[in-house]
């Protein structure tokens, strides 16, 4: 029996270590550097319905003990996704989570309903990106639209629905606890945190969108708080991330609630 391995969802994980969407990209960069088979599995790269060129640049900023980033969801669409991608992914003997994200409702609910037939294993609903001027953090901020566009997901799909929440906002609890109620299987916190930088020799910020999203180590007291809040208002599994750079980190975010863990560093 493998003592690491987790049941989340219904889907079986040989561990819970799980690169967030984005910082493996679909595991083809970093594969010779670490085989995707050791992890317990992998959110993919954010993907739409149609291919996204992303911001403009300059989108990546340094902070002390993090970065910004400013991407914009960079991405092939889903098409490219399930016709490139998941053909290679499905030979890793790793569990696949595909993040999805919409500039509408109907949108994000098409999106799931294109992946019925794949073999992903479970659906994560990005309703939290801050670097998009349409959907993303917005749907992630109101309760009313964070249920609305669970539920319409959650009708449109028979496989596990987790949905990414947002830290910019005054409660996440009550962003939690409308999803669940509106059928999320589980819940995944936190994503970055909005932030800017400013280049004092041309007084403009660094980045071309102005602001981006934080994450790195900086913001992991702020994700172990968060996962703390929200395991104790939900009765659904979370899935712990941000900042998370070490095994004890891992641990640590565990011991809040966390019930398996993405690592959000950028690289």
């Amino acid at each position: 029996m493998n003592r690491l391995s987790i049941d989340f969802c219904g889907v079986n994980f040989k561990n819970p270590v799980i690169p967030a969407s984005g910082t493996f990209g679909y595991g083809r960069e970093y594969e010779q550097f670490y085989p995707l088979s050791r992890l317990g599995g992998i959110s993919v790269k954010g993907t739409t319905l149609n291919r996204r060129e992303g911001n403009p640049g300059p989108r990546v900023a340094e902070t002390p003990s993090g970065m910004l980033n400013s991407v914009g969801l960079q991405n092939g669409g889903v098409k490219k996704f399930l016709e490139y991608e998941m053909p290679n992914l499905v030979t890793k003997g790793t569990r696949i989570i595909a993040n999805i994200a919409g500039a509408t409702v109907e949108e994000c609910a098409e999106l799931a309903s294109m992946l019925e037939g794949s073999a992903v294993d479970l659906i994560e609903l990005n309703i939290s990106c801050p670097n998009v001027k349409a959907g993303g953090a917005a749907f992630g901020t109101d309760c009313t639209i964070a249920g609305q566009v669970t539920r319409a997901v959650k009708d449109a799909t028979s496989k596990p629905l987790m949905v990414k929440l947002s830290p910019n906002v005054t409660s996440i609890t009550d962003i939690a606890k409308s999803v669940e109620a509106n059928g999320a299987d589980a819940v995944s916190l936190i994503n970055t945190l909005l932030g800017m930088r400013i280049d004092i020799k041309t007084g403009r910020p660094i980045l071309k969108n102005n602001v981006g999203g934080l994450s790195g180590p900086a913001v992991f007291p702020v994700a172990v708080r968060m996962v703390w809040q929200v395991s104790n208002a939900v009765n659904i599994p979370v899935m712990g991330m941000g900042g998370v750079a070490t095994w004890e980190d891992a641990v640590e975010i565990m011991m809040a609630g966390a019930s398996a863990v993405q690592d959000h560093r950028r690289t």
